[in-house]
């Protein structure tokens, strides 16, 4: 669980910040305290990280600050909100802004530590698709125009005639274009094709990202 880093916890309040690094701790989660949002900015390393837990009330650059800061830099990680009971309409606004999750005071322990290992389960499979979505990106910027063009058409669940209609050639040219666009893609079957086309978010209408 902890591939992808450590959990940040962000507090100004000393005895909370360590309370929650044990807490953490006890269910085998690697927590890494800070008495601010601005130390985390300065030591955070985004490729180090599964999560963040931070208060939302916090002299100088505040929780959800914190939040939007982030949300420029890097979308997957998931940011966890500590609020007080008088703070849930920032809670809201913290989860209009993306946070993952918002958690009042005073909080079970139970609570915590299922809402950090959901994030931390969310940021896995989150950086796992991102890396299968930027893999199947390489792929597809290895076939020329015209494969391309086929390769869109099967997306779009068209048969090779029609495919060769609309671009003009014939159907065995397209069965051709369709051989190379499977080689290249490594892709055994039609469905593959058509699934790693709903990997990289191409419109089935159009055949753009």
């Amino acid at each position: 669980m902890n591939e992808i880093g450590p959990v940040h916890v962000v507090d100004d309040d000393d005895a909370m910040r360590d309370s929650l690094v044990f807490l953490l701790s006890t269910a085998s989660i690697v927590a890494i305290p800070h008495e601010s949002a601005e130390s985390l900015i300065t030591e955070l390393s985004p490729d180090k990280c599964s999560c963040i837990v931070t208060d939302v009330r916090m002299p100088g650059m505040n929780g959800i600050d914190l939040l939007r800061r982030l949300q420029q830099t890097d979308k997957l990680i998931p940011v966890i909100v500590i609020t007080g009971h008088s703070d849930v309409p920032l809670a809201v606004e913290a989860l209009k802004a993306g946070a993952f999750d918002f958690i009042e005071k005073p909080f079970e322990d139970d609570r915590i530590i299922s809402a950090v290992r959901a994030a931390m389960d969310t940021h896995t499979k989150a950086r796992h698709d991102e890396e299968g979505r930027t893999a199947v990106l390489s792929r597809l910027e290895t076939l020329t125009a015209r494969e391309r063009q086929v390769f869109d058409g099967l997306v779009a669940g068209r048969p090779n005639k029609i495919i060769a209609h609309d671009l003009g050639i014939s159907p065995r040219t397209v069965e051709i274009y369709r051989a190379n666009v499977m080689t290249k893609l490594n892709a055994s079957s039609l469905s593959e094709v058509v699934r790693i086309g709903f990997v990289a978010d191409i419109d089935a209408a159009t055949g753009s990202i």
